[in-house]
């Protein structure tokens, strides 16, 4: 399935690298496991490996899922460190976030590869929006709401972060900036919910794969290629405590563009992918 030159490769070798670093620092700073990067890498990376289309979207967020196992880890443990982690969230969320992922990972069987495009472009818009334009003006109420609106408020996150290759932290943190979480205590928690979403979501997306073993490149398991995992994961996971320490650091207003420009520009890559 490799059908490329050494110039191809040595570029898309320097790819992956510098998006292990970026997916490191942005899962510190947001709280994010880095995915919004690191799928629409994976996107170009397969496609001059030559993956079918058919399954070539799925295969990015799956593998994306996995990578951001441990950067969600190091990520949260950074954050809870600081005291920033709001626990009794984070408990909440849990099962609910889980429940989610895993009705993506049945849509990932039959669902063809636009519908992942085009949840990607969705839902990095949304965040872009709140982040960008809504500031503390977006409020719901000043304080988190009760139980039932939270599961189902998890169950929506784990939903769409199954579908678009990311640990929840975008959306979970704009839910918890909604209801007057302030910026660095939603992104702390949002950090500590992306562990269960990427473990579920790594495991699911490997059964979701297995009937398509046959479009799918070499030492790939399911929808997740054991070759991206290995080359980008330990590079973010090392490089995830810087970002928390950056993200602490910074201004409320500054975190918030800069997560909401990082986010435009990642669905931008998509909408293009489209036509």
């Amino acid at each position: 399935m490799i059908d490329a030159s050494w110039s191809e490769l040595v570029w898309l070798l320097l790819a992956v690298i510098a998006a292990g670093v970026v997916a490191g620092v942005l899962a510190g700073m947001f709280g994010i496991g880095g995915g919004a990067v690191i799928v629409p890498v994976l996107f170009e990376i397969f496609g001059v490996l030559r993956v079918p289309d058919a399954v070539r979207m799925q295969l990015c967020v799956g593998t994306s899922l996995a990578i951001i196992l441990p950067t969600a880890w190091r990520s949260y443990r950074a954050h809870r460190a600081r005291g920033m982690v709001i626990p009794e969230v984070v408990r909440v969320w849990t099962a609910p976030v889980i429940v989610g992922v895993v009705f993506g990972a049945i849509i990932a069987v039959f669902a063809p590869s636009v519908v992942f495009k085009v949840a990607f472009v969705l839902i990095a818009t949304l965040i872009v929006a709140k982040m960008l334009f809504g500031g503390d003006r977006w409020r719901i109420a000043d304080g988190l709401p009760g139980r039932p609106a939270m599961i189902g408020y998890g169950v929506a996150i784990g939903l769409g972060s199954s579908l678009m290759g990311i640990s929840g932290g975008g959306l979970a943190t704009m839910v918890l900036t909604l209801y007057g979480r302030p910026i660095h205590n939603a992104v702390a928690t949002s950090a500590g919910i992306g562990v269960p979403i990427s473990i579920a979501g790594a495991l699911g997306y490997v059964a979701a794969g297995l009937p398509h073993h046959a479009q799918l490149p070499p030492l790939s398991l399911g929808f997740v290629s054991l070759i991206g995992v290995a080359a980008i994961a330990p590079i973010s996971s090392w490089l995830a405590p810087l970002g928390a320490r950056l993200g602490h650091a910074l201004p409320k207003r500054w975190l918030e563009i800069a997560f909401g420009s990082y986010m435009l520009l990642a669905a931008g890559r998509f909408v293009v992918s489209l036509f």
